[in-house]
């Protein structure tokens, strides 16, 4: 980059889960083939840093990317862990212990939107904030006005960048479409392993933990006992994984509160379910590869999962008023119905015609993801050095 000092560039993976990595570790990892670039992915726990360097490695051939531990202050350290039960109390205080190393980067990208404190709160005004959702979901909460203060939002396809326009705030030319960076790790509309040897079709359940839009609080325990009480499908309950990180859920945008209760021991012995409230393959596409039939209600992953296109059934048992929302899209691409009864009918529906949604889902797929002969990552990273290179750098100004 014309011999100047290196641009410092951080990846920032500040989260209670691992399941943002995935979206923008990639791009770290082809960002680093450019020359005159330093490339650093920062971690606020051990497992976020174990995901990424799983993706990206530690050999030369995905570049030189330097990893490094952010953790809180003393203090944080001891009252976090409880103070975090019903809120994003430890990222906030990783953020404000570590303000001083962040300001020597001239960007920091981020699959979130809470790093905007550093700018708005904590006096770090130098570096370029970029912002890659960690999916392509329909929530509101994706829109928020909160995006227009990005310096760049790299998005997935067209439906996103609609909204992130309409909604967000964000200004076109600081809205580019790249892709999705998770599906360079792993090729979503490929089957996945079989997950029960009894050869009945399995379902995964995928509840959100937003407590007004999740299925869970009105009716998951009832939904686990029918599965528990059947012997015609197999279930996996794979929840967002953010569920069952948290006891109390908080919906700022809904004003709600609610308390998330456990599931039940006779669950996690039954031969027929799998129960996995976090781990690894709740996240990596595992069970949106490997099941039959998908059953939710808010999560994002309805769209890994159209990858393939495949029957979708959704529970609304708050009886929501989603027809013509756009937060309630993915609603068109199966069957809405609000109680035991019309999930049990549904569930016969998609046996009888599998294929009743496929050419919706097919459509939506290509609204929300841009696929090209290059992948996402290298069209993020071709965005971020175009910023960079556009920008005026001041070095030594990074605090405020």
């Amino acid at each position: 980059m014309n011999g100047a000092p290196p641009f410092r560039v951080a990846f920032l993976f500040n989260h209670e889960a691992v399941h943002q990595v995935r979206h923008t570790a990639p791009v770290a990892a082809r960002l680093a083939r450019y020359p005159g670039l330093e490339v650093a992915i920062l971690s606020s726990s051990a497992a976020q840093d174990r995901e990424a360097r799983a993706i990206v490695g530690d050999g030369p051939g995905n570049g030189t990317v330097r990893f490094r531990m952010l953790t809180p202050g003393a203090i944080a350290r001891v009252a976090g862990p409880l103070l975090s039960l019903a809120g994003p109390f430890r990222r906030i205080a990783v953020l404000l212990h570590n303000r001083r190393h962040l300001a020597g980067y001239d960007a920091i990208v981020v699959p979130e939107t809470t790093t905007m404190l550093l700018r708005d709160a904590m006096g770090v005004k130098t570096p370029k904030l970029i912002w890659i959702p960690h999916g392509a979901g329909d929530r509101s909460v994706g829109f928020r006005r909160i995006a227009a203060r990005f310096d760049l939002v790299l998005v997935a396809g067209p439906k996103v960048r609609e909204r992130m326009i309409a909604e967000g705030g964000v200004e076109p030319e600081r809205c580019r479409i790249v892709g999705y960076p998770k599906f360079d790790t792993l090729d979503p509309s490929s089957p996945g392993p079989p997950l029960f040897a009894n050869g009945r079709p399995t379902v995964v359940y995928n509840p959100h933990f937003d407590p007004r839009l999740s299925s869970w609080f009105e009716m998951g325990e009832a939904v686990l006992d029918w599965f528990a009480g059947q012997d015609r499908f197999n279930l996996v309950f794979a929840p967002h994984v953010m569920l069952f990180r948290r006891r109390i859920h908080a919906s700022v945008e809904h004003r709600l509160l609610r308390w998330r209760g456990e599931v039940a021991a006779r669950f996690r012995d039954h031969p027929a379910m799998l129960i996995d409230t976090g781990s690894a393959r709740s996240t990596d596409m595992t069970y949106t590869r490997s099941a039959d039939i998908y059953l939710g209600d808010a999560s994002s992953q309805i769209y890994e999962w159209i990858a393939r296109p495949r029957p979708a059934i959704f529970l609304n048992p708050r009886r929501i008023d989603w027809h013509d929302d756009p937060n309630f899209a993915h609603w068109q691409l199966g069957p809405v119905v609000g109680d035991i009864a019309g999930m049990a009918h549904a569930l016969d529906a998609a046996q009888v015609s599998p294929d009743g949604y496929a050419a919706r889902q097919a459509e939506a797929f290509a609204r929300t993801f841009s696929v090209e002969s290059v992948p996402a990552a290298g069209r993020a990273a071709r965005a971020l050095v175009d910023l960079l290179e556009s920008s005026v750098r001041r070095p030594g100004e990074g605090m405020a």
